[in-house]
């Protein structure tokens, strides 16, 4: 159980800089997410911690105390890698019971542990079955399993259920949560995919070309993306983009093209000039009515429990996400309007959101 923290820290491979002034306390006890597209610099900062790569500027720190200096063997970290890493020659018991044998633990101490083990993560089973006999999520709990059977200071997981289909990660974001809780260890986890970093996190830091973007729980980067970036990167289908102008002295955003005219309230710290709008596609309401944006069904994708509708508002392309299976014909005239309430609004030039929520004007 560890708090860790990145201060100030700076990471170059020759003229690349592949982490910048990352600023990042994970709590004890956490489950953190790193999200970000690849080459964002999340697994630079996995490496970082983990004591494989040492800062060119800035300071790594366990529990308070500064490790830049520490190897990685002494720093304790347990690490779940994308690839599994599993001995091929070696059963699952062996696999298991291979990282405790390395630190001479004595053989009682290692039957228990391994037995423990294998009964938290239900493969008590195939403790005597090589890897190649097994399936891939069965492989994946070895390979977690492996990472378990150490007491660390916290788990570092680089993307280790990206290889398994759509139906077992979503088992194994489901078992890790699960063991998170139960083991009440601090656990770091890289991913690409939203729907893991959003499904499983306490906590998580959104990158952006080697930057932190935002930190947040799911709800708050969700709800209140702090950029345009992290608004288009978080949300599936992504969110809908206008853009628009905007007058400072009526606080007031319009889309002349499409009729649109909202009055903004609170403080604003934002200029005449250039804006953007953003609408989450749960948050596109249509309606067979004279009312509201007029527009035009372009392609509907039922998906079971909610259906993806595209619409075309004159030279704007826009998709909605209706719960349900509503019947729409392609070329159907109808109307759009939004929930004005959870609309974020952009600066065209930084894409910092200056506000959130909106009403008619």
């Amino acid at each position: 159980m560890a708090k860790l923290e990145l201060a100030g820290v700076t990471k170059r491979f020759g003229s690349t800089t592949a982490v910048a002034e990352i600023d990042l306390v994970i709590e004890d006890n956490e489950f953190f997410c790193i999200y970000g597209p690849p080459g964002c610099g999340k697994t630079t900062i996995l490496r970082l911690l983990l004591g494989l790569e040492t800062p060119d500027e800035g300071e790594i720190r366990i529990d308070g105390r500064t490790v830049n200096d520490v190897p990685a063997p002494d720093r304790n970290f347990a690490m779940v890698f994308q690839n599994l890493a599993l001995f091929p020659h070696m059963t699952v018991r062996q696999n298991l019971s291979f990282p405790l044998k390395e630190r001479k633990m004595a053989r009682d101490v290692i039957e228990r542990k391994v037995g423990e083990v294998a009964e938290t993560l239900h493969i008590t089973s195939l403790l005597d079955k090589l890897p190649a006999h097994l399936s891939g999520g069965e492989r994946q709990r070895v390979a977690i399993g492996r990472s378990l059977v150490r007491d660390p200071n916290a788990y570092l997981m680089d993307e280790p259920i990206s290889a398994l289909d759509a139906r077992l990660r979503e088992e194994m974001r489901v078992e890790l949560s699960r063991l998170q809780r139960e083991l009440n260890h601090t656990l770091v986890y890289v991913t690409h995919d939203q729907e893991e970093a959003l499904s499983v996190a306490d906590r998580l830091c959104v990158m952006k070309a080697g930057r932190i973007a935002q930190i947040g729980t799911p709800q708050e980067i969700y709800n209140s993306p702090i950029s345009r970036y992290v608004a288009e990167f978080v949300g599936s289908p992504p969110i809908n983009l206008i853009n628009g102008t905007f007058d400072a002295g009526k606080a007031e955003f319009r889309v002349e093209e499409l009729g649109v005219a909202l009055a903004l309230a609170g403080e604003l710290d934002q200029a005449d000039g250039k804006a953007v709008i953003g609408v989450r596609p749960e948050d596109v309401i249509i309606e067979r009515s004279e009312d509201g944006i007029s527009a035009k069904i372009h392609e509907v994708e039922p998906l079971g429990a909610f259906t993806i509708i595209d619409i075309a508002a004159g030279e704007h392309k826009l998709r909605a996400q209706i719960p349900g299976q509503p019947q729409f014909e392609l070329g159907e005239p109808v109307s759009v309007r939004f929930d004005l309430a959870k609309c974020h609004f952009f600066d065209d030039s930084t894409g910092k959101r200056f506000a959130t929520g909106a009403s008619l004007t």
